[in-house]
């Protein structure tokens, strides 16, 4: 009996360390946003109480290698969360909301990444130009209908047919910090789109169906050497006497290149006396200087 007992302490020991090993190994290798969705999905089924009341935020406790993320969840009738909407942290879910596909009960997740776990979302979306002043907040929903400890629920619609859902970011942004511009809501949609949208009021943003969402602001643009402008008639100036400068230039070249020329000529010239005077001696004729020939 006291082996056995032994023996089952160890095995469970061996097992929690296992699925420690596991998640550390999981936190490690995410790098897709999707991929982080259904690890939080996943969690937050194993943590969930099969007494738990409806209507009741439930707090999800992650891994510790998942730190910096909060998840909540609650479950619902699909019919009275039409009837009369519901409020999830910062989330606030009008009346008029369809949820679909659902036959009785859904599962809504809620999700604040933080601001280190949000950055995967840089690797995921084209935000060239934009940054994030707030954590990603995310609105999920799954099936509660049969026993969620065995089987992975599937994901529904939520639909906001007739009021917005709003989402408040007002205790998580630091917005607040940046004066010199206007963050804008970001919806990350699953197909990689992001879509930009004025916010109704400060902090706050609406949309109309489950999503991933956060504030960001334009990039403050790079520190470069502004240039100075320079007035119309110090460049009129510049451009004359430039245009001055560079005839002045031309014409000493012209004059240099001519006297070359007569230097060349004038030398040409006397090679060819010389050598006429060298080919024909000059003798005295009475008193007159005549050239002569060499005898041949």
């Amino acid at each position: 009996m006291g082996f056995d007992l032994f023996y089952l302490m160890l095995l469970i020991l061996s097992w929690g360390s296992l699925v420690s090993m596991e998640a550390e190994a999981e936190a490690e290798g995410i790098k897709s946003a999707r991929l982080l969705d259904l690890l939080i999905r996943d969690y937050t089924v194993k943590s969930i109480d099969r007494d738990l009341r409806t209507g009741i935020v439930h707090t999800v406790n992650l891994p510790e290698n998942f730190s910096g993320i909060e998840v909540d969840t609650v479950r619902f009738r699909c019919g009275s969360l039409h009837r009369y909407g519901a409020q999830v942290k910062e989330f606030h879910l009008g009346s008029g909301l369809i949820v679909q596909p659902c036959a009785e009960r859904v599962m809504v997740v809620r999700q604040n990444l933080g601001y280190n776990w949000s950055s995967i979302y840089y690797a995921n979306y084209d935000l060239s130009g934009y940054q994030l002043v707030s954590p990603i907040l995310g609105l999920l929903a799954y099936n509660a209908d049969s026993d969620l400890s065995f089987g992975c629920p599937f994901e529904l619609g939520i639909l906001a047919m007739e009021k917005p859902i709003k989402i408040d970011f007002s205790n998580v942004t630091k917005a607040s910090n940046i004066t010199r511009f206007l963050p804008f809501c970001a919806s990350f949609e699953g197909n990689g789109k992001v879509t930009l949208k004025n916010q109704v009021s400060p902090n706050v943003c609406v949309a109309t169906r489950h999503g991933h969402f956060g504030l960001v602001v334009k990039s403050p643009p790079s520190t470069l050497p502004v240039r100075k402008k320079i007035s119309k008639w110090k460049l009129v100036v510049g451009c004359s006497v430039g245009a001055a400068l560079g005839a002045f230039l031309l014409g000493l070249l012209l004059v240099a290149m001519f006297v070359k020329v007569k230097k060349k000529a004038r030398m040409e010239e006397l090679a060819r006396r010389a050598y006429e005077e060298e080919a024909l001696q000059v003798s005295m004729v009475g008193h007159i200087r005549a050239r002569t020939s060499p005898a041949t």
